[in-house]
């Protein structure tokens, strides 16, 4: 990202600032001498008020003390926090008698960047402490409400007699009795909730206020009026007492100085501005300016920066201005750095809280006898007891499906493998783990069979021996994928045949006609592929000389099988004909029936639901394309004077016209159901799907602000991009903020012109953003697909309708100081608070995981995943486990789903590879078996092995489409080639 040009004046003097009020003890900043020894104690006065004493080296940097607390303390994102001292030259006298104040230094934008529940503790007594000290001023309604949610966090349940007794010992804030009534009134509101929530919900409304984080400067304009200067993530404020005036944020500031005590911000030219090029304010004194200056540094740098700024060579003769520069971890470094979850998490105690609080107990001690703590929350559950002595937990970050029980582990991360708490399937609401609110009501894992190395027996001499019997021919395994892939395609339709059938039964929600559209259309295809499956299998079971060994030399083929079912196959057109009606059907039903809309939406979260409904009325027709794809490899693998050879052509061709007949229905159907699934996931918007609407690409990209970058959602269509937030309901669906009509729009790339590494601008008719992707290829994708969606628009009769709903075009640039979204203090009063329920939780869509992945996902992938799905037995190992455990796996839509068996109806865990890399052990990784690859996402690694070279190369093939996305002219010259 790029850095604003910060420098003093040519005659500035360097050194510590030496303010006669509070400095901030800088990174690099020496501590001062003491009187005598080489170790000096200093007392550091903690959040919670009390005093801890830490003893560091004489002339130890700052931050060697600030490292110090944040270790003392088992803090994570220590780099959000630092150190105040009073007047230096104080400390030089008796640094003894001096106590260093330990304060909260950045402010988020939005709280729900801090990842750690700790750090949002220290975060909340830092709001307490502002609000007693008059730093944090709000209106009564506001602070009262506030005060509910520390005196819940510190008592617990209302009981009125408490809480008036509790808020006559404990001030909270100037006038606090004129309030009383109100705080009890809102206390009664907050039952049942633990105090990691009362933290969330105090900063989720102390966020919102003006003052939130603010620490004024006094100064003086041009013309002499009194003003407040200060600085936030958004960029430089003014205030004239408490009211802010003024703001420029950083996309505005051109360069930041000082010369003696005037401070300077030099503006980037703007000719709808009225401002001069170069604004001065004075300040009282040299240091006073120099000490703002320094934090204006550090708050552009720890924000907007990707890497903390490498400082610059020492001039060899003079020094012109200060080398001062920010040093340590950015913003974005320290989410990246939580994200991978490889520190380890422990408890903490809350000073001022009869309630104790644990954190993070998704990780367990590393000791595998730990006892638990005997003093434990109210709302911990006993049965997470048993997972604490489960090494294998620590691989992974675990969301389950109760959906009474508040989350443990406030965790970011996106789960790796979720497993419900019955060893099943996590509903497809909590597959995902993204920054969670004490909203998302989820339960304690119990031990699953993909956790306990004994549940699965060691399997090692089992499949050798196996492998050895195995027939070696290249076909077997061919016509073995069949019969995998078969089962899988069998347990789908019962999704629909068995599954939704019984739940529509048992509910009048569905109207006849539909039911005779849906129902009729597969159940006798579930019975066709009933018998076809069997036959295959007593096929294989001859080839492998399992039964009647002494004819086995004439069934060492499938040909004949695939062209006899084939062939029946084409008896049943009329209902795959019928299947793109029923999914038309059934959307248009959900639209103008809450009740089926609600039947549908709970049979979702059903574990043998694994995907979303929609897309099981589409597998009959995704299925054709795998016949075919199978085909071509039997013709490709036989010579034509093979036995087997005429049978494999014939059936080939009979398939290849089914899917010719099908194949324009089925692009149609698979945009229609992908626009309807976008639907459930986005709020704020009104008719997306509209006749000649396509979709093109989703994913993840930073949007430059006056905020600074913020991760956005963007969605492009064939006439419009939408951009979007996640919203923090219990639904976890994105916010559209704002639309761009692509009729008219020019996109170049700026990285030079903002210093933002991957940045685009994308300029509209009406409005202009500047966004920046997360690596250079996902830019070039990006480029390449929103070119293509601005020539079909330009093409088409001319400019998208607008189709927002609720939230009017984001007409900002992103030099302005406010967002569309800014929410204002009049809403606080209409918090909603924990006990209230939403729409249920989407935590496991594509959308979330490109979000979580910061990555994207495009059209054409989905295509190519709907051709690369794959089923059968894998042998799965962590990487610091011993064996080798047999797992039947299923992979579809970009991810991995686990079974025990394959007859199991519902997956015991799931693992999204989008982000993944995929590669094949290095000799130092001491595997030493055939057949194994590598799956890896920053610390989390999976091996598996496969039975033979050929279903290695079909998992490698169909997992690298997942992990990585093939330019659209590599792809469409693929399909090209393989005309339907």
């Amino acid at each position: 990202m790029g850095e604003i040009e910060q420098k003093p004046s040519p005659g500035s003097r360097l050194g510590a600032p030496e303010n006669s009020g509070v400095s901030t003890l800088e990174h690099g900043q020496k501590l001062p001498p003491t009187p005598s020894g080489k170790l000096m104690s200093i007392k550091i006065q903690m959040l919670d008020d009390t005093q801890e004493a830490f003893e560091v080296p004489q002339r130890a940097p700052g931050k060697v003390l600030l490292d110090a607390v944040c270790n003392h303390l088992n803090l994570v994102e220590g780099d959000y926090f630092g150190l105040e001292f009073p007047d230096h030259k104080k400390i030089t006298v008796r640094p003894k008698h001096v106590v260093v104040k330990f304060v909260v230094k950045f402010f988020p934008p939005d709280h729900t960047q801090l990842q750690e529940e700790l750090t949002r503790y220290l975060f909340a007594l830092q709001v307490k402490q502002d609000l007693a000290q008059g730093r944090l001023t709000c209106n009564d309604t506001s602070a009262a409400l506030l005060i509910s949610h520390i005196v819940q966090s510190e008592i617990g349940d209302f009981d009125e007699a408490s809480d008036r007794e509790h808020l006559a010992k404990n001030k909270y804030i100037p006038q606090q009795d004129a309030l009383e009534d109100k705080i009890v009134e809102f206390h009664h509101n907050h039952i049942g909730q633990t105090p990691a929530e009362s933290d969330f919900q105090l900063l989720e409304i102390a966020r919102r206020l003006e003052m939130y984080g603010i620490r004024l400067h006094p100064a003086k304009d041009r013309e002499g009026t009194k003003i407040n200067l200060a600085v936030a993530n958004t960029g430089i404020l003014v205030f004239q007492g408490f009211t802010k005036i003024n703001a420029f944020n950083w996309a505005k500031v051109r360069k930041l100085s000082f010369k003696r005590k005037r401070f300077l911000i030099k503006l980037r030219p703007d000719a709808n501005s009225s401002y001069q090029d170069t604004l001065e304010f004075l300040m009282a004194s040299r240091d006073f300016c120099k000490s703002f200056w320094k934090i204006c540094v550090e708050h552009h740098a720890f924000f907007r920066l990707f890497e903390e700024p490498k400082p610059k060579p020492k001039p060899v003769l003079f020094s012109r201005g200060s080398s001062f520069r920010f040093s340590g971890r950015t913003q974005k470094q320290v989410l990246d750095y939580v994200k991978e979850g490889g520190h380890k998490k422990v408890q903490f105690e809350r000073k001022h809280s009869k309630i104790q609080s644990i954190r993070s107990l998704a990780t367990p001690p590393t000791e595998p006898n730990s006892e638990v703590p005997k003093q434990v929350s109210k709302w911990l559950l006993p049965n997470f007891l048993s997972i604490w002595s489960q090494k294998e937990l620590l691989f992974f970050f675990f969301n389950t499906s109760h959906p009474q029980i508040g989350s443990l582990t406030g965790s970011p991360h996106l789960s790796e493998l979720s497993i419900n708490s019955q060893g099943g399937a996590v509903p497809a609401s909590v597959i995902l783990s993204p920054n969670l609110s004490p909203d998302t009501k989820q339960s304690s894992p119990l031990v699953s069979p993909l956790l306990n190395d004994q549940a699965c027996p060691r399997t090692d001499d089992e499949e050798e021996g196996r492998r050895k019997r195995f027939p070696t021919d290249k076909a077997y395994f061919i016509a073995k994928e069949v019969s995998t892939t078969e089962r899988t395609y069998l347990k789908d339709l019962e999704v629909i045949t068995s599954w939704f059938q019984s739940t529509v039964s048992k509910e009048d929600a569905m109207p006849e006609a539909l039911k005779s559209l849906i129902f009729p259309n597969f159940e006798p295809l579930h019975k066709f592929h009933t018998s076809f499956l069997k036959e295959t299998e007593q096929r294989l079971a001859l080839w492998e000389g399992r039964s009647n060994a002494h004819i086995r030399g004439d069934y060492q083929r499938i040909g004949d099988v695939l062209l006899k079912n084939i062939q029946g196959m084409k008896q049943l057109a009329a209902h795959l004909w019928k299947h793109s009606e029923a999914l038309e059907a059934l959307e248009t039903g959900i639209r103008s029936s809450r009740r089926l809309e609600n039947l549908c939406r709970d049979f979702e979260l059903q574990k043998v639901c694994y995907l979303p409904l929609n897309t099981f009325l589409l597998r009959p027709l995704h299925r054709l394309m795998h016949y075919k794809q199978v085909l071509e490899r039997l013709c490709k693998h036989h010579p034509p004077s093979h036995p087997d050879f005429r049978d494999c052509r014939a059936a080939l061709a009979e398939i290849t016209e089914m899917v010719a007949q099908l194949h324009g229905t089925m692009i149609k159907m698979e945009n229609f159901q992908k626009l309807h699934e976008l639907k459930k996931d986005l709020i704020g918007i009104d008719n997306l799907v509209i006749p000649g609407r396509e979709f093109i690409r989703l994913g993840s990209l930073s949007k430059l602000s006056g905020k600074g970058l913020q991760q956005r959602m963007f969605f492009l269509f064939n006439d419009v991009l939408l951009y979007t937030s996640r919203g923090l309901t219990a639904s976890n669906q994105f916010k559209v903020h704002g639309q761009l009509p692509l009729y008219g729009m020019t996109i170049e790339e700026s990285e030079d012109e903002w210093g933002v590494p991957h940045c685009l601008t994308l300029r509209g008719q009406r409005q202009s953003i500047i966004v920046a992707a997360s690596s250079r290829s996902e830019m070039e994708k990006w480029v390449e697909d929103i070119q293509m969606a601005i020539d079909l628009a330009e093409k088409s009769s001319g400019p998208t309708p607008e189709f927002l709903a609720s939230s009017p075009p984001d007409n900002k640039s992103p030099d302005e100081a406010t967002v569309a979204d800014q929410e204002s203090e009049d809403d606080l009063s209409a918090s909603r608070t924990s006990l209230e329920r939403q729409a249920p939780h989407r935590g496991n869509t594509m959308v979330h995981v490109c979000w979580h992945r910061n990555t994207s996902v495009s059209m054409v992938d989905f295509s190519v995943a709907v051709e690369n799905q794959l089923s059968g037995n894998l042998l799965r190992k962590f990487k610091n486990s011993n064996g080798w455990q047999k797992l039947w796996v299923v992979f579809t839509n970009f991810c991995l789903f686990f079974y025990k068996s394959h007859q199991d109806n519902h997956p015991l865990a799931s693992l999204p590879l989008l982000g993944y890399s995929l590669t094949i052990p290095s000799e130092s990784e001491d595997i030493h078996k055939d057949y194994v690859f590598k799956l890896h996402f920053k610390s989390h690694v999976y091996y598996f092995r496969a039975e033979s070279e050929y279903t290695f190369e079909r998992w490698m093939e169909v997992i690298r489409s997942a992990t990585s996305s093939a330019s659209r002219a590599h792809i469409l010259s693929h399909k090209e080639s393989h005309v339907y």
